[in-house]
């Protein structure tokens, strides 16, 4: 069930989260995202995590109305460990990619988001926990 010891949980954590890209060119872009993981929680043990970093879209791949992209995150992710005992704040590196599917001038669907991660220094290993989500994005400006 955990004790520190870095292993995959008998419940899968599902939560929240939010997403910003920010569109400063066409191959300079950049996401920040935050989840907060808290959903089906075995013994109290959940993550939030708060990221930031490049995204490529790679328009060349644009079929239809959806344009694959790759990113490369960094952050931190907060990490609750079971019966509430010890809370801490780790490094957290992110390699993912996706799709996004545009559907009108404003509206977007994040058809599918994967990230693997790296926790390097997580207490006396490390921690390489993966993720997939989807959602939908509106477009202010």
């Amino acid at each position: 069930m955990g004790g520190g010891i870095a292993q995959t949980s008998t419940n899968r954590i599902y939560g929240v989260g939010a997403y910003v890209d920010v569109k400063c060119t066409r191959w300079i872009q950049v996401e920040a995202e935050g989840r907060w993981l808290r959903f089906n929680q075995l013994a109290n043990i959940y993550q939030d995590n708060y990221l930031i970093g490049p995204r490529l879209p790679i328009p060349h791949a644009h079929i239809w109305r959806a344009t694959p992209y790759a990113k490369v995150l960094v952050g931190y992710a907060n990490m609750n460990f079971e019966f509430n005992e010890v809370h801490g704040r780790f490094t957290d590196i992110a390699y993912g990619g996706g799709v996004d599917i545009k559907l009108t001038r404003r509206i977007s669907v994040r058809a599918i988001d994967f990230e693997y991660q790296q926790w390097p220094e997580w207490l006396s290993s490390s921690l390489s926990p993966y993720g997939a989500s989807v959602g939908v994005g509106y477009r202010i400006f």
